[in-house]
């Protein structure tokens, strides 16, 4: 895990507005929800990009 406040946290606005944290590696991509996990030709999505203007910034 490392140590304690060692991940950094981006603020990303969701569809509805609001606003979450969610670890810096994930600021530009995203994880697929249960219904977009496999592509057209079976195989298994990894990430999926992430909107540039869904992204606020850092936590202050």
């Amino acid at each position: 895990m490392g140590k304690t406040g060692t991940t950094q946290w981006i603020k990303i606005r969701g569809r509805k507005g609001q606003t979450r944290l969610v670890p810096s590696k994930y600021q530009y991509y995203k994880k697929p929800g249960p219904n977009q996990k496999y592509t057209s030709d079976g195989k298994r999505r990894r990430r999926i990009k992430r909107s540039p203007k869904s992204i606020v910034g850092a936590k202050t």
